[in-house]
């Protein structure tokens, strides 16, 4: 697959679905996928992260952390 080209509805629909995907069936896991945030296995929960995308696990990392702060500086 190629970076310069945004996937298809259908590819993305056949990752999604695809059980090879996802490791404990709730992590998803793609390296051919280039979102950092795709949706969850079912769509209306929202969205997880792409464990196999560096940024996508560096943003989350980013956001824990921040949020951490917060917790421990908030009193």
């Amino acid at each position: 697959m190629s970076y310069n080209r945004e996937p298809s509805e259908e590819e993305k629909n056949n990752w999604q679905n695809d059980p090879d995907n996802w490791v404990w069936g709730m992590f998803y896991y793609n390296p051919e996928d280039p979102r950092l945030f795709p949706p969850k296995k079912i769509k209306e929960f929202g969205w997880t992260t792409n464990f196999a995308n560096p940024n996508s696990v560096l943003v989350m990392i980013i956001l824990i952390l921040v949020l951490l702060i917060f917790i421990l500086f908030a009193h």
